[in-house]
């Protein structure tokens, strides 16, 4: 199990400049936005705007905190919220977002025809790695029945066989997992 304490996590620039993204994982480590084979990212949205796009990359998203409606491709927009499902759609689509209230995203990307992502929220105390990378993202404060303590934005970082149990299911925990394909 790795442990990514929010205070370690990276900030940079949106590649289309309008905000500022949280990265919390990267591969290959030291990827750069151009040439990751996955990334897994937070983000906040205060304004309504265009999406940056990632040619070759499927996203998946979901809303932490915040409201807004999300126009993927043309399509009718949809309102998302925290009580959302995530949603999948590829990077390279015109995506725009009208917020209603400032949102906090959680944004996973992964190479397309390489690797495949599902984020979920969490709803089971005890966390199997069944993918290639399982990664639980904590939105409250949480602690694994070993002791081990977690805090807002913390993640815990899981490879197979690993399995942790936690002391009870936070109710705003998201599961992500990221397998090859």
């Amino acid at each position: 199990m790795r442990i990514l304490r929010a205070s370690d996590h990276r900030q940079m620039p949106w590649k289309n400049g309008g905000g500022v993204t949280t990265e919390i994982a990267i591969s290959p480590p030291g990827a750069m936005v151009g040439d990751f084979d996955w990334r897994v990212s937070m983000a906040k949205v205060p304004n309504s705007g265009p999406f940056s796009s990632f040619a070759n990359i499927d996203r998946v998203l979901a809303i932490l905190e915040g409201e807004m409606r999300l126009a993927i491709d043309g399509a009718e927009a949809q309102l998302m919220d925290p009580s959302s499902p995530a949603l999948a759609f590829p990077a390279d689509v015109p995506t725009s977002a009208e917020v209603i209230r400032e949102v906090t995203d959680l944004n996973v990307m992964v190479r397309r025809g390489r690797f495949s992502a599902s984020v979920r929220r969490l709803d089971k105390a005890e966390i199997i790695a069944n993918a290639d990378e399982t990664l639980v993202l904590f939105r409250e404060d949480a602690e694994v029945k070993n002791g081990e303590k977690f805090e807002l934005d913390d993640v815990i970082h899981l490879t197979p066989p690993e399995v942790i149990t936690l002391g009870s299911i936070p109710q705003t925990a998201w599961l992500i997992e990221i397998q090859s394909i």
